[in-house]
């Protein structure tokens, strides 16, 4: 769920961009856990260790550490910028982090861990590939840790990384390590997405241990440091193996004489791939034709794999346009006028049956009224609750939407790009919710 519903702002697309020309694969993280779990340390330990801080920011948290009275340094002054989160040493709103290593570079999203910032964790975890769920040591797993799991469920993240920590708080003890391992495990059981990844290292952010470098104090742990797990992910993998879908984001028609028959269709490949040569259709006109050329920058290829950005001229002069759809001929998507999903909802205003929203899907924007609302579903996996009928700021529930036209897509979890959508007011223009194709 890539382009459709990153709130983030156009610091990671500028980001992304200066990574791409250096050719370097970047992996995007979400962390999650419960107030006081020490999200912001151990980021703050991963930018110190890794020598990503720079010496200002260094000299600031030397001295704001001080101020406050601390004989150590507090790392999460490295990551929550908002007043307010300094001073109450929370995080409230989502942070994006960036920072490089020797063979990969990393956006981290810095979510609060809050009930009643949930649309927050959603927002961070949408766009990112692996994540980062934190346990208190002394604590264990609690109510927040299912909501934080449930949504990385519901995402359909791949990686999940479940750091237990501040484990220097409970004399680094294998027996509560493994109490807790055990306890995940349980809740790993009652997920119905049964294709992630779960790897637990024990960790202390704060004097860090198995943050970047192995600790003497885990004798008993044999497995890789939290930056070595995360080093030897996969960027490329994250992409799902899926059907091609080629959402077209602008049509490049050059204002040269020597280009003047060029009419090319730029936009992400999500999926699958294309090759030159492939028939393909044209959505929602359902027009065929073939690729005849594939475009990187002024290069041609052969082939374009999933998660490229690219350029693709077709053999028919048909009409394509921004918002439309190239897929394959033998993949074609569902193509309807209504469809049901899972709604997280991100607005101060209820969301209600009858009431009329712009629904985005990728490039696609057309009118959609919410035909009725069956319910919100609990995020400790306990079940629905289908006496609701209306949606309020952070609730999670079942929507049936009618549109105003054909829209095409596919369920989320066959495919996350056209499987997703956000909602907009059509009054106020703002993202009102996220929602996940059934």
């Amino acid at each position: 769920m890539e382009d459709s519903i990153d709130i983030s702002g156009s610091l990671v697309n500028q980001y992304l961009s200066t990574i791409n020309q250096n050719r370097m694969d970047v992996l995007k993280i979400a962390t999650a856990g419960s107030v006081d779990d020490g999200k912001s340390t151990l980021i703050g330990r991963i930018l110190y260790d890794t020598k990503s801080l720079t010496t200002d920011k260094l000299e600031a948290i030397e001295t704001r550490s001080k101020a406050n009275g601390f004989d150590y340094l507090d790392f999460s002054l490295a990551t929550d910028g908002l007043v307010a989160e300094r001073e109450q040493g929370i995080t409230i709103d989502v942070a994006h982090i960036y920072f490089s290593t020797k063979t990969k570079s990393y956006i981290i999203a810095d979510t609060p861990g809050h009930i009643e910032y949930t649309r927050n964790m959603v927002t961070g975890a949408s766009t990112s590939q692996a994540s980062i769920i934190l346990v208190d040591a002394r604590k264990g797993v609690i109510e927040q840790t299912y909501r934080h799991f449930f949504i990385n469920n519901l995402l359909r993240v791949k990686d999940v990384i479940v750091a237990v920590n501040k484990m220097d708080l409970v004399d680094f003890s294998q027996e509560k390590y493994e109490a807790i391992k055990a306890d995940f495990q349980n809740l790993i059981a009652k997920s119905e997405y049964k294709d992630q990844n779960i790897t637990f290292i024990p960790v202390s952010a704060l004097q860090g241990d198995n943050v970047v470098e192995k600790s003497e104090k885990t004798p008993w742990y044999s497995g890789q440091t939290l930056l070595e797990h995360l080093e030897e992910l996969d960027a490329q993998d994250v992409y799902e193996k899926a059907q091609a879908r080629f959402p077209i984001q602008t049509v490049i028609r050059p204002k040269k004489d020597e280009y003047h028959d060029f009419r090319g269709y730029a936009g992400k490949l999500y999926g699958g791939e294309f090759s030159v040569g492939d028939e393909v259709t044209v959505l929602p006109s359902l027009t065929t034709s073939r690729i005849k050329e594939i475009y990187f920058f002024d290069q041609k290829f052969e082939t374009a794999g999933r998660g490229s950005s690219c350029t693709i001229t077709l053999e028919d002069d048909v009409n394509v346009s921004r918002g439309d759809m190239i897929v394959k001929t033998s993949e074609k998507p569902q193509i309807e006028k209504q469809l049901t999903a899972t709604v997280c909802w991100m607005d101060s205003k209820s969301l209600n049956p009858g009431t009329n929203y712009f629904i985005q899907n990728g490039s696609t924007r057309i009118l959609a009224k919410v035909k009725s609302i069956n319910g919100t579903i609990t995020t400790d996996f306990s079940g629905e609750d289908t006496s609701k009928n209306e949606l309020k700021l952070n609730e999670i529930g079942k929507v049936q939407i009618q549109l105003s036209k054909p829209l095409a897509f596919d369920s989320y979890k066959n495919n996350k790009a056209s499987g997703s959508f956000i909602l907009i007011d059509s009054q106020t223009n703002n993202t009102s919710g996220v929602g996940f194709i059934e």
